[in-house]
């Protein structure tokens, strides 16, 4: 391990300006690239104290040997360099994206004589027009089976053309009309390359003209009797049309864009693209990547955008980029974009409309990418022994720990505090053995005493049933820890056996994890020892810095970023989370009531929704007259009158209240948009987002 001030510039010697710099190993390999408007100022942070650096850049900077540097003109050039740089020396501490597949494209050489529409993976080449990428090579040769009859262009391959050309006889494609054949002159070069452009215009988008003309020849052969030309052209029609319906309309006609989103945990991120080419998503593709350096969405959205376009040629860049966060700075990777397109390009952030749906569509595809690599990843038995080795390595136990208990406090803004318990067994989840408790007593946000009681409870009933079936050693008598507290804990139907009685407690696990640094793990541990339990190991997870704590260490143990081992504990935790999350939402979805509309018989919740996304509130909905109160729709008059006298009988003093604190709400302005579901919200309800859930 290196010492940063070993290689440190002197004062001064690092020059002010753009550029670009390199941290070099000691085998003089480059382990990252980086590039700065300043570099006296970017560099001058990696040399400070070492306690103060993300843990991943104070192994990058300890594992470095030496630092060098190249001053560019401006920030473009810098951003290009960078890019050069990490394509040539593959960094091991800078980002890096990973195609989970090869996607095929679907290429028209028009750098040929006689340009052909093929299937095309790997690097593009020069003078090729690609479209893409797709799923998979099937979805491209369907599209191409539907939209040869009406562009019939060359697909042959060299050799087939020069046979065909030598003999004078077309291929089985040039007798069927699914082939111009221009290897027997059935059409010159010309004629064919017009013919190669029109497909390419087609598929760029530009679809609307070229229909509205075939439907015009259409009518005009009808017209002069040409039936039998007629009927090709509709069957064209029909073709093109069927051609199109493989690719959604998303968005205006004419609208072309990429939108890119990102989902990441601590270790990981996914980035998932959408092509969207005439108003048509035309191709989608996505990356996986570790996050070996410390990386915001700003910076990984940078990443996949050099990832994207770095290579590409300049028509491949849309006009309109769509992020979920913008690069810092934004203008010098906006001018690069626009210099690879040769025209203006527009990045930004989706605010409303149909590109913000679209871009929520995208990011749930990202989420869904990192959950299905993460379950891949899990899933392998050799990945799953390997962590369970790491883990009992790193905390020094005996053996692999089988059996994982993983503990997490929620609550919101200490109302409604609540603790989940679940549990892996061989690095697999079993739901079967989940628990979820209610914190009652001192409540609030000491989630240090919450995490106490927790451990307590779940342990005295494991010692409970311990004492049932005579398991007892060395005179050991449980009924000595006192009594076992009941009545608090909460267990799903899917929790219970066969007869309907909670599944037991009697099975220890061999490690307990809890969400939280050193007081958590100090409370649970106080509280194994309190109950007279020394055989159980226990660690905690806290989330910022991905650190695991372990009892009466004052330095916690950092597991390598690619250990499995880490990504084993970090499952554990986030599925406690997860699931203590759920629960807590559904106890506080209990404590409130929508006021005086909850006594008006047959009203459902959708009319109540619709009464209040009307009126604002329950009180201006009170001041309302019958006739007003039938505008609203599905409310009659024999219905506006029952409201009007519920809400006449009903106190104003009386409005709507947080039943367990008692704090009215009625008066406030109700959120209409229904937080993130979109749905009216009802009277009454407070956004779920006023308070923070932890």
């Amino acid at each position: 391990m290196a010492d940063p001030s070993s290689y440190r510039p002197r004062p001064g010697e690092i020059p002010d300006s753009p550029g670009v710099y390199r941290f070099r190993d000691e085998h003089r390999r480059v382990i990252y690239v980086g590039k700065a408007k300043s570099l006296r100022q970017r560099l001058a942070n990696y040399f400070q104290d070492l306690a103060n650096l993300h843990p991943r850049t104070r192994t990058m900077v300890t594992t470095a040997a030496s630092v060098e540097w190249t001053v560019v003109s401006t920030e473009v050039e810098a951003l290009q360099l960078e890019y050069s740089w990490i394509k040539e020396y593959d960094p091991r501490f800078n980002v890096k994206y990973r195609d989970d597949k090869s996607y095929p494209y679907l290429a028209v050489t028009m750098n040929e004589e006689f340009p052909r529409v093929q299937v095309m993976r790997g690097h593009k080449k020069k003078g090729v027009r690609y479209f893409g990428p797709y799923g998979h090579a099937w979805a491209i040769r369907d599209t191409v089976d539907l939209l040869l009859r009406v562009f019939p262009v060359r697909t042959c391959s060299a050799g087939v053309f020069k046979n065909a050309a030598r003999t004078g006889r077309p291929c089985l494609l040039g007798y069927i009309g699914k082939c111009s054949a221009p290897c027997v002159d059935r059409i010159s070069p010309e004629e064919h390359r017009e013919l190669a452009e029109e497909f390419c215009d087609f598929m760029a988008g530009r679809t609307g003209t070229y229909l509205r003309r075939l439907e015009k020849q259409m009518m005009t052969a009808a017209e002069e009797m040409e039936y039998e030309r007629a009927a090709r052209l509709r069957d064209d029609i029909e073709a093109l049309k069927k051609a199109m319906e493989k690719s959604a309309v998303v968005l205006a006609d004419a609208t072309d864009a990429d939108l890119v989103a990102v989902a990441e945990d601590e270790l990981e991120a996914a980035v998932q693209i959408f092509h969207v080419r005439g108003g048509r998503v035309r191709g989608q593709r996505g990356w996986v990547t570790d996050k070996v350096e410390d990386v915001t969405t700003a910076a990984l959205v940078e990443h996949a955008l050099q990832q994207l376009y770095g290579e590409e040629s300049g028509d491949a860049v849309p006009r309109e980029v769509l992020v979920p966060a913008l690069p810092e700075p934004v203008a010098p990777v906006q001018e690069w974009l626009t210099g690879r397109r040769d025209s203006n390009v527009s990045l930004r952030i989706p605010q409303r409309g149909d590109k913000k749906a679209l871009m929520e569509t995208v990011q749930r595809n990202a989420q869904q990418a990192l959950a299905l690599h993460k379950t891949k990843r899990a899933s392998d038995l050799t990945t799953r022994s390997r962590a369970l080795e790491e883990i009992a390595e790193a905390l020094d136990l005996d053996s692999a720990p089988l059996r994982i208990e993983c503990y997490d406090i929620s609550h919101l803004q200490g109302d409604d505090v609540v603790a989940s318990m679940v549990v892996f067994e061989d690095g697999l989840q079993r739901k079967s053995e989940y628990r979820r408790f209610q914190i009652k007593g001192f409540a609030g946000q000491d989630d240090v005493r919450s995490m106490h009681e927790v451990i307590s409870r779940r342990f005295r009933r494991y010692l409970a049933e311990k004492e049932k079936t005579g398991e007892w050693s060395d005179g050991e008598d449980a009924a000595a820890e006192g009594p076992l507290l009941t009545g608090t804990d909460e267990i799903t139907d899917s929790l219970k056996d066969d007869e309907g009685r909670p599944k037991k407690f009697a099975y220890p696990p061999q490690l307990v994890v809890v969400d939280g640094g050193q007081p958590q793990v100090a409370a649970a541990r106080r509280a194994l020892d309190e109950l007279g339990i020394d055989d159980i190991a226990v660690c905690g997870l806290a989330k910022r810095l991905e650190e695991v704590w372990v009892p009466g260490e004052d330095d916690p143990v950092v597991l390598p970023r690619t250990s499995e081992g880490l990504y084993l504990l970090q499952r554990v935790r986030d599925e406690a989370h997860r699931f203590a999350i759920t629960y807590q939402r559904v106890k506080r979805s209990k404590r409130f009531r929508a006021g005086p509309l909850d006594d008006v018989p047959g009203l459902g919740e959708t009319r109540k929704q619709a009464l209040i996304k009307h009126f604002g509130s329950v009180k201006k909905l009170r001041s309302a007259t019958i006739e007003q109160i039938q505008e609203v729709p599905g409310i009659g008059r024999k219905t506006a009158e029952t409201i009007a006298a519920a809400l006449a009988r009903a106190a104003p003093a009386a409005p709507a209240v947080n039943t367990a604190t008692g704090e009215i709400i009625e008066d406030e302005e109700p959120d209409t948009t229904g937080g993130s579901s979109g749905e009216p919200a009802i009277a009454g309800l407070p956004d779920e987002r006023r308070g923070q859930e932890t």
